[in-house]
């Protein structure tokens, strides 16, 4: 074999680079472009930047009710669906049923609950949330939403991540890559998971970045204890000396860089300053002693119910203040498919007070108007009992329903104290103005001033984004229209 093809003296790169079949050439520059971008698209990718057009909102704060909370027991009160209680359904409905836990019985389940008016703009809910319905004159009810998948899994990548499978980035990862962070200290994008039980969670790619850079990853934080697991200084290693030993780190990475730039090498960098820093702005972030007595019992916090739900809100509500961008709470499980009146009561004791009081401590601080605050599921429950317990009284319950559910939304540019679309008369199918997840993430984009449709990441030699191929922003629910700006990230 001649030396010219001895691997020792012709690497694979350089084959490619130089080979005659153009096809090779333009897959590797492809290949080497991605690898380069994936590093980081500045020095430090967390840095703030503009979106597309001024934003009605800075941040994000997104209840995540995983389970899908009941809908018809909670905001959509069916007066009909009482005169058809315990009947079948009719048999266009039934034609199209696949679910083998409701097709043996397929009736009626009206709800027991007590539902009225609250507030001057005369928003329903029932009994279950007296806390929240406070709120109604600053929330905004979406009635009719719906969305592709009936698994929980599966719904909660649509919800976070657009497509029903894993490898897409989460929705807080692409706001933290379309605009940074206003926080030096802490994570653009943080998670906080309630302690309730195991629960219906699709893991960690909820939060993830996927292909995205790894800096705009959600980090996951613990109301007590270690904020954020493995950030505390290694034993026997004093605070001076680990600073020195990340600057030497940066310094070689530096003098690196001058002859090789390389953004990757500048993000690892960026990262390990940031968890330096985290290690004294964690603890202080947790620590609620400079909080009222009566911020703490408006939050539910000594009391053993509301306490871990509450103790995140509250947590929440401080990281908005120190420049975190997204923060997103996970409450499980919602999934009722027996004893309904009694799980729903009780998740709706848990985080009832607290939501209520996230959104009243925001106003009066004067937050709400530039915090984007959500509150919902991955999809609904369904207007038939469902045959997992039989038709005991007491055992009733419902199963899944992508359909038509419900979600809220305040602050942040959008109308408080208004009501969009409805689900038929027996809640079955949004027939007034229905909005897919998809229109909800544009939504929630086009609030923080960035067009879902041009926030992309190219990958694998296509254009990625959060709403896929769809999406359109729900303009009437916009307290204001947003101004265009030139920026967009690219």
């Amino acid at each position: 074999m001649s030396d010219h093809f001895q691997p020792s003296r012709f690497a694979r790169r350089q084959f490619l680079a130089q080979s005659t079949c153009g096809l090779g050439a333009m897959a590797l520059a492809n290949l080497l472009s991605e690898e380069s971008s994936a590093g980081s698209r500045h020095a430090d990718p967390l840095a703030p930047r503009a979106g597309h057009f001024e934003p009605l909102a800075k941040r994000v704060i997104f209840l995540t009710m995983a389970g899908a909370p009941s809908q018809l027991d909670l905001f959509t009160p069916k007066p009909v669906m009482r005169r058809f209680h315990g009947k079948r359904l009719p048999a266009a409905i039934l034609e199209n049923l696949d679910d083998a836990l409701i097709r043996g019985s397929a009736r009626v389940f009206a709800s027991p609950r007590t539902f009225r008016q609250h507030g001057a703009c005369g928003m329903e809910f029932s009994d279950y949330l007296p806390h929240l319905a406070t709120c109604a004159d600053d929330l905004c009810m979406i009635r009719s939403m719906t969305t592709d998948v009936s698994n929980h899994h599966p719904a909660q990548l649509v919800l976070n991540c657009g497509i029903p499978r894993f490898g897409l980035p989460s929705m807080g990862s692409w706001v933290t890559y379309g605009l940074g962070s206003e926080s030096r200290n802490l994570p653009a994008f943080a998670v906080l998971l309630s302690n309730n039980g195991p629960g219906d969670l699709g893991g960690t790619a909820l939060w993830g970045n996927a292909f995205l850079p790894a800096s705009y990853r959600g980090v996951t934080f613990r109301s007590r204890g270690e904020p954020i697991l493995h950030l505390d200084r290694p034993a026997g290693i004093s605070l001076p000396a680990q600073r020195a030993r990340i600057s030497a780190v940066a310094d070689l990475n530096r003098l690196h860089g001058e002859d090789r730039p390389d953004d990757a090498i500048a993000s690892r960098t960026a990262a390990y300053e940031l968890a330096f820093r985290m290690q004294t702005a964690g603890p202080e972030l947790i620590d609620f002693s400079d909080e009222t007595a009566h911020t703490l019992n408006r939050y539910g916090i000594p009391d053993k119910t509301t306490n871990w739900f509450g103790s995140n809100c509250l947590l929440a509500r401080r990281m908005v203040e120190r420049g975190v961008r997204f923060v997103q709470l996970y409450h499980y499980t919602w999934d009722d498919h027996s004893r309904l009146n009694d799980r729903l009561k009780s998740n709706c004791q848990m985080t009832d007070r607290p939501a209520a009081a996230l959104i009243q401590d925001l106003k009066q601080r004067g937050l709400l108007d530039d915090t984007l605050v959500i509150w919902g599921g991955e999809f609904g429950r369904t207007p038939m009992n469902e045959v997992r317990r039989g038709n005991t009284p007491g055992q009733e319950g419902r199963d899944h329903h992508p359909f038509g559910f419900t979600m809220l939304m305040a602050g942040g540019g959008v109308k408080p104290g208004f009501v969009l679309g409805d689900t038929d008369e027996l809640g079955y199918h949004a027939v007034d103005e229905p909005v897919h997840i998809h229109d909800l993430q544009a939504t929630i984009l086009h609030c923080l001033g960035l067009d879902h449709e041009r926030l992309t990441y190219r990958h694998q030699g296509r254009d990625f984004r959060l709403t896929d191929v769809a999406g359109q922003v729900m303009r009437k629910v916009l307290d204001a229209p947003a101004a265009p700006l030139s920026w967009s990230p690219g």
